[in-house]
């Protein structure tokens, strides 16, 4: 089984940095991620791309920015197993399955986020542990949307997304854009996602916006409701990042009552060998 060795996240969040996040939606955590263990996480996600490890249990989706201008309502089918040798894949969940994703993910600085938004004693499972990318060039135009609602087809919303850079995410290569405190405004529309026009032009002035550039290796916890959009790469490296949304463990999907993978608490998940191909 491969390890991976963390940066040193020993420090705890402040009650004044509860209390930033409480105002503004978003907090920047720093670097959770030691540059070994980024090297790990970078050489995975290739080696998954490329098809040298494989798990046809996870969601993936082909970038088609360079085809469509990067254009929202042409994105490529996203369903279940491989799609071909290529780096330019736009998403990729599931990956609580992989044992080095699933070692980053139960950090404990990531517990004590989870324990502050749904109780101490409260189980976390993970909608989604999703890798996403804007390749060199390429990538999708995200227009602006909130992370939640009927349309995700859950009994109740997640609230906590963590978002960790796996390269420079820089204005150029369509980092995340936020409008800090539209948390506060709730969901704009019962279903969730993008938003009307008259909400954008209300909520989402130019002036608001915030640019939410990192360093690779770093992360930013987003309150799931926080208006937020990204643009696409214009630079000639990608732009690729994990993402991983954390919940109450009690959350089941309505039309079937499915369950999802326990990070933290009892039966959580453990680490497991992914085997190379060939």
């Amino acid at each position: 089984m491969d390890t991976l060795h963390l940066a040193d996240v020993s420090h705890h969040i402040s009650d004044a940095q509860w209390e930033q996040y409480l105002r503004d939606g978003y907090l920047r955590i720093g670097r959770t991620l030691s540059q070994d263990a980024l090297a790990g996480l970078r050489t995975r996600i290739d080696d998954i791309m490329l098809g040298k490890v494989r798990d046809d249990q996870l969601m993936m989706q082909l970038d088609r920015g360079g085809e469509t201008g990067g254009d929202y309502g042409s994105m490529a089918e996203m369903t279940l197993g491989f799609k071909g040798a290529s780096l330019d894949y736009r998403k990729i969940e599931n990956l609580e399955r992989d044992d080095l994703f699933l070692s980053y993910m139960q950090q404990p600085l990531f517990r004590e986020i989870c324990a502050w938004h749904y109780g101490a004693h409260a189980g976390i499972s993970a909608f989604r542990a999703m890798f996403m990318n804007k390749p060199a060039r390429k990538g999708t135009l995200l227009p602006w949307h909130q992370d939640g609602g009927e349309g995700w087809g859950l009994d109740r919303d997640p609230l906590a997304t963590i978002w960790t850079a796996l390269d420079p995410a820089t204005v150029a290569n369509g980092c995340v854009q936020i409008i800090p405190g539209s948390h506060r405004l709730g969901l704009l529309s019962k279903r969730g996602h993008t938003i009307s026009a008259e909400h954008e032009h209300e909520h989402c002035p130019a002036d608001k916006t915030v640019f939410l550039e990192l360093e690779a290796g770093e992360s930013v916890l987003l309150h799931n409701w926080l208006l937020h959009r990204s643009d696409v790469n214009r630079t000639d490296i990608p732009r690729r990042a994990f993402s991983i949304c954390y919940m109450d463990a009690r959350t089941r999907v309505e039309h079937d009552g499915k369950r999802f993978p326990i990070i933290f608490g009892d039966n959580s998940l453990k680490p497991r060998v992914f085997a190379p191909v060939g």
